[in-house]
């Protein structure tokens, strides 16, 4: 019997791969053909478009066993994580697959053949369940399995009837269970006690043969299709005969691994840590390894989620370094081998988990003592505010069970209606604010118009001239027959030397002509359906319709300056990774004609040394002038000759291959070598020249370089060298002396300021014939000024003079600096139990017009829009000293 997890994998793929099914590699968990899913989160949704008929491969059956994360959004499994036998955040669903091929009796056929001989699980072990209209499923299993009536259940709900979405194929679905035995409790599908455990589903079948029309009805389709899926880890548990997926060997191996790095047994509590940190040490590697970043929005936001519920849950487990990251090694081990993805990205895996645990670690130490801040506040026996909580949680990420904790230790309780209802709130935004990675609304255009043509054949490489037939004509968000001048129109050809926004670079501008004489401007040029170049262009005159044959030109200059920014993206890529480490990967970029950007994952900022290293590097093979060489091979070949890929990306089976320049060290190496589908110089000396322009963070533990290139990285050093000689011609010294001389400009203008201040203080407090507005106010030395154009930072000091003065001082200066007021009062020690400094900056403060305004008894702040109001400010305080 087959019975390790790596093992069952494969034995699943080479059964079905024995009966004429693709293997098809696991896709990105990122989706590509969904835009309402923040995850893939079931096998079938890489084929989504398959089974709806919007596209087509090369095979009508196909198995895999697809990556899948349920931690967000409708399918939200993190909770329970840890808690119960059954419940991942990642696992793998193990899939067989018809596309209008073979349909019930074969599916079901090779179902009991893979369970009962490749898995070898005995047939009294099992029973299923069929949709209880559905008689075909029904005489199939009793044909194929000899199943006596009652182990072949009936089920009336919709727990048997899968549908794709309110309208789109549907059919009944066939569960296939594994008894654990009586001395488990539960009862079997369909009876009061079917939610025990004795009785679990390990594969379920679905036969699409309907399609559900808006209003309820249903027609045949024309090509009934197979979805199956079965929980690897879930099969694993039977074929290892354990009955928690937390036992499996893969799971014992990762939570040995953090046992042994912890110190801490499996046992109670302790237990759970162990396989939280285990079940999300794997969704987060696989996240970031298909090109997700923690952030605080949209995926990013509920992979930080994921990883610091691991990290709360090591925190218990007593773990002082950061123990996901030191876990990944055995994880690679055990899964890199059917996920090539993860070993290429372990470097960048480890990085991040690292950050992220440290950044942990200081959120601990914040968050209670933000948490001691709040509770001062509170009486002995006192509730903390649901929002207090929630803001802790929220805003600094400071995980709800920890604040129960301290408020337990301290004898406080927790609204925990004010934190659901805050909670609520925030998943209403964040629902609201979620739109997913498209408009599936403005996308059915583009997928109806390709269902009636081919995908637009893309000639670009070659040509950026060419002829097309006009396969499709959209205006105003619907298909129309003709376009006459002045319409705004998205134009679809058979082939076109457009190329449409992709993989960061712009789509290329142009023009086209038809033989009778119409002319459209193209704007820009975008996909639709993933397979359409669609140009958006204006009917500069004429009219068109489809089926006219156009004459399409692509802006010559616009590709030009394009081609040679991407191109310098693949060389910025490759001397970033010589210099900062392997750890750099492409996080995004856009190309466009004027310059570039490029965001990158490095965890600190760049300094100037290396930007000019990096720099200098691309330019030195720029000016090696070599060939840019274009490749086209399949997808794993190009990875064992040194291809980088994007983690995260799609590709096909067949991929272009860009190597760029020779490596310094060794000239039969390619300096740069990517998978990339866009378009690029023919050699690297047509960039001219590179120039960066900024360096920045836009996220956490990424950076963007932008940059110019060719004749746009002239005009910019012909910018900066006329700025340099302007300075020069202005300060009267040589180009090479205008830092020297700006730098002793800028301390001389310190140096006068300093003194400037000190003068203006020193007349405000009597110096240089003026006398302090000092008088008594009963037996308070009280001493009121208002100050003009002193610094607000100045009038501490000024306080700390006046209060020297007397043990009896109060003092209150208002700078009138700038259009604002400010005002600084302090109040001798001696006398903060009879007036405190807050009620007279208060005072101060509503009579120049502002709110607020605070601080310590002894010395407190505040301002207002309204300086000419100053005087009556000082007058207020002066009338309160005087009711005293």
């Amino acid at each position: 019997m087959v019975t390790s997890v790596n093992d069952i994998r494969q034995s699943f793929l080479d059964f079905f791969a024995s009966r004429d099914h693709e293997i098809v590699p696991s896709a990105p968990l990122v989706p590509q053909n969904d835009p309402t899913l923040l995850f893939v989160n079931a096998g079938m949704v890489p084929f989504k478009n398959l089974f709806t008929g919007t596209e087509t491969r090369s095979y009508v059956r196909a198995t895999s066993s697809q990556k899948c994360v349920r931690a967000g959004g409708k399918h939200n499994d993190l909770d329970n994580v840890g808690y119960t036998a059954r419940h991942h955040t990642f696992f793998e669903m193990l899939g067989n697959f018809s596309f209008g091929d073979y349909f019930k009796e074969q599916a079901i056929l090779n179902a009991w053949e893979l369970l009962t001989g490749t898995f070898g699980l005995p047939a009294e072990k099992l029973l299923v369940t069929v949709y209880h209209t559905d008689d075909e499923a029904f005489d199939l299993w009793k044909k194929v399995t000899g199943f006596a009536d009652e182990k072949i259940i009936r089920i009336p709900t919709s727990d048997n009837f899968w549908s794709m979405g309110d309208t789109g194929p549907c059919g009944p679905c066939s569960e296939i269970f594994y008894d654990h035995g009586p001395h488990i409790p539960g009862g079997p599908p369909g009876s009061p006690d079917e939610d025990g455990d004795r009785f679990i589903e390990i594969w379920n079948l679905v036969f699409m043969q309907f399609e559900k029309h808006a209003g309820g009805e249903q027609t045949d389709l024309p090509k009934p299709s197979i979805d199956t899926g079965m929980g690897l880890e879930r099969v694993a548990t039977v074929l290892q005969g354990i009955h928690n997926n937390y036992e499996t060997d893969l799971f014992q191996t990762l939570i040995n691994a953090s046992v042994e790095l912890t110190g801490r047994k499996p046992e109670g509590d302790d237990l759970v840590s162990h396989r939280v940190v285990a079940d999300h040490l794997r969704a987060s590697s696989f996240l970031i390894a298909d090109g997700v970043t923690p952030s605080n929005e949209g995926r990013g936001y509920v992979l930080r989620r994921i990883m610091r519920r691991a990290m709360r849950y090591a925190h218990a487990l007593g773990a002082k370094d950061p123990l996901l990251t030191r876990l990944v090694p055995t994880l690679v081990d055990e899964m890199g081998g059917a996920f090539p993805e993860l070993p290429r990205a372990e470097s960048l895996v480890r990085d991040t988990l690292r950050v992220e645990e440290e950044k942990f670690a200081d959120l601990l130490d914040r968050g209670l003592k933000l948490l001691a801040e709040e509770t001062s506040k509170l009486p002995d026996g006192g509730t903390l505010p649901g929002e207090a909580a929630f803001k802790l949680y929220d805003t600094f990420g400071f995980p709800l069970d920890l604040t129960e904790d301290a408020l337990r230790r301290q004898g406080y309780g927790l609204d925990q209606a004010g934190f659901d209802a805050a909670m609520t709130r925030q998943k209403e935004m964040a629902r609201a604010n979620w739109a997913g990675s498209g408009d599936a609304a403005s996308d059915k255009v583009w997928f109806d118009i390709l269902s009636d043509t081919a995908p637009t054949e893309f000639i670009g490489y070659v040509h950026e001239k060419a002829e097309g037939t006009v396969t499709a004509l959209v205006k105003d968000g619907a298909r129309v027959e003709s376009v006459s001048e002045g319409d705004e129109v998205s134009l679809v050809a058979n082939q076109t030397p457009f190329y449409a926004e992709s993989g960061g670079q712009a789509g290329d501008a142009g023009r086209a002509v038809s033989a009778s004489g119409a002319e459209l401007i193209i704007r820009d040029t975008k996909k639709g359906a993933g397979a359409l170049h669609v140009h958006h262009a204006v009917v500069k005159k004429g009219t068109l319709k489809e089926g006219d044959v156009v004459t399409l030109e692509i802006d010559h200059e616009r590709r030009a300056r394009i081609k040679r920014n991407h191109s310098a993206t693949h060389l910025v890529h490759a001397a970033l990774r010589r210099h900062l480490g392997d750890h750099v990967v492409q996080k995004g970029s856009f190309v466009g004609p004027d310059n570039f950007r490029f965001d990158f994952s490095h965890n600190s900022g760049v300094s100037r040394e290396e930007l000019d290293l990096i720099e200098a590097e691309v330019n030195r093979v720029i000016r090696q002038n070599d060939e840019g060489v274009v490749s086209v091979m399949p997808y794993n070949d190009a990875i064992e000759a040194g291809a980088m890929a994007l983690f995260g990306e799609k590709y096909d089976d067949e991929v272009r291959v860009l190597r760029l320049g020779d490596d310094f060290d060794n000239p039969e190496r390619p300096y740069s070598m990517e998978l990339c589908g866009g378009t690029h110089v023919t050699r690297t000396g047509d960039i001219a020249l590179f120039v960066i322009t900024t360096e920045t963070a836009v996220a956490s533990g990424i950076r963007r370089i932008e940059a110019v290139t060719g004749e746009a990285a002239r005009d910019y050093l012909k910018e900066q060298a006329g700025i340099a000689t302007g300075l020069a011609g202005t300060l009267k010294v040589k180009i090479g002396d205008v830092a020297d001389r700006v730098t002793a400009l800028l301390e001389d203008k310190k140096r006068l300021e300093k003194e400037l201040v000190a003068a203006k203080k020193k007349a405000a407090m009597g110096g240089g014939g003026g006398k302090p507005a000092t008088e008594t106010i009963g037996d308070i030395v009280f001493t009121g000024q208002v100050l003009e154009g002193i610094p607000a930072k100045e009038l501490r000091g000024l306080i700390a003079d006046a209060k020297k003065a007397s043990d009896n001082a109060i003092a209150a200066f208002i700078s009138t600096d700038d259009g604002k007021a400010s005002v600084s009062i302090g109040v001798a020690d001696g006398l903060t139990d009879r007036i405190g400094a807050p009620e007279l900056v208060k005072l101060a403060v509503e009579a120049l017009g502002g709110q607020g305004g605070g601080g310590k008894p002894d010395l407190a702040h505040g301002g207002g829009p309204n300086p000419d109001a100053a005087n009556d400010a000082i007058a207020k305080v002066r009338e309160r000293l005087q009711a005293l």
